[in-house]
């Protein structure tokens, strides 16, 4: 099934529900300024046996507005991904984050642990490191009236900047298509939406992570980091780090990606996905 839909208490979540109805469901959680298809070709090989779940998160590339009164701060939006694992009734979840959407996924781990079975954190802010130093000039763009418009003007302008090493030039190492760029820069020209792009990006500080990070501890649930060691936005050192912070976490180093390493890498990424969550009986054997 796609292109689906539900009804939140901030608003309306599009989704994708795609894959097999009855094997683990694999949850993603895609960062600021991109959307769902993030995972596009990680999915494609997993749907014959799990069942992947590929929402657009309102972090600037959503297609609808939130409420006016949204939270859309990480708790916030950590509080609405519980509320969408409930409403579609979903069980045993294996909780994916990358980029700021790993961020937002330890503080979905600390405040609601009990809503996820799994945690695949691949490379993503963590403790000091939200955001990245390349992209703290956001939370100045965030906080001046007209910069965020003015952003998205030169953006679809000018799409030369878009490449930029500020906007996407240094988030995939072997390149995104000029449609990829279009699809998620697009809906920032809403005004609503850059309403709900600046609420996000307000919000992030190293206090958030760090906050997660003094909790993590206590999830003792399996959790696997996948870290792409060439990336200069976040440092190996972080993935060790939240490696040895969550009691029940491996490491597995990604070679030639970047922080998208789900367009990166997608094979690895998939592979690596398959020998951490388990299949139920009739799916393993089928």
């Amino acid at each position: 099934m796609s292109d689906q839909h539900v009804h939140l208490s901030a608003g309306i979540i599009h989704y994708r529900d795609l894959g097999n109805p009855e094997g683990p469901v694999l949850l993603f959680v895609h960062g600021l300024l991109v959307d769902g298809s993030l995972w596009d070709k990680v999915v494609a090989p997993l749907c014959g046996q799990y069942r992947c779940v590929v929402p657009d998160w309102p972090l600037g590339s959503h297609r609808e507005a939130m409420k006016p009164g949204a939270d859309l701060s990480p708790a916030g939006i950590a509080d609405l991904i519980a509320e969408f694992i409930d409403t579609l009734g979903l069980t045993e979840v294996t909780l994916i984050g990358n980029d700021s959407g790993g961020a937002i996924c330890q503080v979905v781990v600390t405040r609601h642990p009990e809503r996820v079975a799994r945690l695949v954190l691949t490379t993503c802010d963590a403790f000091e490191v939200f955001p990245p130093k390349l992209f703290t000039y956001l939370s100045v763009v965030a906080r001046v009236p007209g910069l965020l418009w003015l952003m998205g003007t030169m953006m679809a302008l000018l799409p030369r900047t878009r490449r930029m090493a500020i906007a996407y030039g240094r988030v995939a190492k072997h390149g995104l298509t000029d449609a990829q760029l279009d699809a998620w820069t697009r809906p920032a020209r809403q005004r609503a939406v850059r309403r709900d792009l600046g609420k996000f990006i307000r919000a992030v500080s190293p206090r958030v992570t760090l906050e997660a990070a003094r909790a993590l501890p206590r999830f003792t649930k399996p959790a696997l980091i996948l870290w792409t060691p060439e990336d200069t936005s976040f440092p190996h050192a972080l993935g060790e780090r939240l490696a040895r912070t969550l009691p029940a976490a491996q490491l597995v180093r990604v070679p030639d990606a970047w922080v998208f390493v789900a367009l990166d890498q997608p094979a690895a990424v998939a592979a690596e996905l398959r020998k951490f969550v388990p299949l139920k009986g009739a799916i393993a054997a089928a």
